[in-house]
């Protein structure tokens, strides 16, 4: 919904508390790491919270300020993460802030102040169907010699979508074939749609550009449906969260379940059909994505009426997100020891890739990922395991630029994928 006075009745019920900076008060394990809001952290002034952002769009539809350059990049230098609303509903259910910033891109769109690196994106999609604007014949080099099948010549069993980031970025290819593999050993039919695979679109309708979300999901749509797939499955939270939360929420649901790999290796290791051999032993602590986490709860609908009656199923607090499965696959691997960081589940610190903020704001998206590193390193892990090529993209930048900067601590950063696989695969 692109409306932004739709949402006068969220921004006109914040009460000024300021939980969308912190996660609740029962949560908290040190003031070190006590806070959930990347924007109001790094920017430091209150405009940058969940409340402030809700008091700066309710003062442009009021007419008491303009909705100019200054207000919508304020509404930019957010990675929609979803902190401040998990914060928010620890204590209420009538606020949605993330739906309410998302509506107020929009309007900075339909207003020309738009950032220059989003436009430039939008343009990259609908040129080669890609954000980074590779050639579209490319999309399919990273399944080279997989026994995956064309699933736009033959009927499949399951749909893999690969996503943007894992087709183009070759630092990251290893850890697409891992998740192919995994979706192999399930011994269904497994197939790609190879060149004629177009991005989720979620990253245009974060960014405010909200009607071209419509093609990409009716491609998608078409592509599932005459697949024959009987759910379509994705190693990327950032697709997961579109297909699953977005495309619904647009009435532009796909045909079949979504199902990320991780939920799918869960499986397959409950059902015994995962041999998990011993690795090199190493500490590791987990990084929730914010997309397959807290905002991974499945859509319910749109609740018609006072959101203050919404029912408990409905409230969309980061409670449904998928949490266990990539646990339960890190736990299992022999030689691996799981610790947790202070800040986890729906209570996660982002990456920072999220929201465009990679594209327009990358001294604040490094930032970001930099304050995970560090509550990853005080735990004491040697490495930090994720399943979002994203996040494993922004960790790694965030770990180079200390490293130039004369840090010489290390961390591995591991696709969780690759690290089931190398079990898997493992000398006996």
């Amino acid at each position: 919904m692109t409306d932004l006075e739709a949402y006068r009745s969220d921004m006109e019920g914040c009460s000024r508390c300021c939980n969308c900076k912190w996660i609740p008060l029962s949560q908290i394990k040190s003031r070190r790491y006590s806070q959930v809001c990347p924007s109001s952290q790094y920017y430091e002034f209150h405009a940058y919270s969940g409340s402030g952002k809700l008091n700066v769009a309710l003062s442009t539809l009021d007419g008491r300020t303009e909705f100019d350059e200054t207000a919508a990049a304020i509404m930019y230098s957010c990675t929609m993460c979803g902190g401040c609303d998990v914060g928010c509903k620890s204590y209420r259910n009538d606020i949605d802030l993330v739906d309410t910033f998302a509506a107020a891109r929009a309007r900075a769109v339909e207003l020309g102040h738009y950032e220059v690196e989003h436009l430039l994106l939008v343009e990259n999609m609908q040129k080669q169907n890609n954000v980074f604007g590779r050639a579209r014949e490319e999309r399919a080099d990273w399944a080279e010699g997989l026994a995956l099948i064309d699933a736009n010549r033959e009927e499949v069993d399951v749909l893999f979508h690969v996503g943007c980031r894992y087709s183009y970025d070759e630092t990251q290819r290893e850890g697409a074939r891992a998740a192919a593999r995994l979706l192999l050993a399930t011994g269904l039919r497994v197939g790609i749609s190879g060149t004629a695979e177009s991005c989720c679109g979620v990253r245009a309708y974060e960014t405010g550009f909200q009607a071209e979300l419509a093609n990409f999901a009716d491609d998608m749509i078409s592509r599932a449906r005459s697949s024959g797939a009987e759910y379509v499955a994705v190693a990327c939270s950032d697709c997961f969260g579109a297909f699953n939360v977005t495309y619904p929420a647009a009435d532009k649901a796909l045909p079949v379940p979504v199902r990320h790999v991780t939920e799918i290796a869960a499986d397959l290791l409950d059902s015994g059909r995962l041999d998990l051999r011993p690795v090199r032993p190493r500490r590791v602590t987990y990084h929730d994505p914010c997309n397959l986490g807290r905002k991974g709860h499945d859509w319910q609908g749109t609740f018609e009426g006072r959101k203050i009656d919404r029912p408990d199923h409905m409230r969309r607090d980061g409670r449904g997100g998928r949490y266990s499965a990539p646990r339960r696959l890190v736990e299992a691997i022999p030689g691996v020891e799981l610790i947790e960081m202070e800040r986890t589940r729906e209570f996660s610190w982002c990456c920072g890739a999220g929201g465009g903020c990679l594209e327009a704001r990358p001294e604040f998206a490094i930032a970001t990922a930099q304050e995970r590193i560090e509550e990853a390193l005080s735990t004491g892990a040697d490495a930090m395991v994720t399943s979002c090529p994203w996040c494993i993209h922004t960790f790694r930048e965030g770990l180079a630029r200390l490293h130039d900067e004369g840090d010489d601590r290390q961390i591995e950063i591991l696709d969780v994928n690759l690290l089931v696989t190398e079990s898997l695969e493992a000398a006996s």
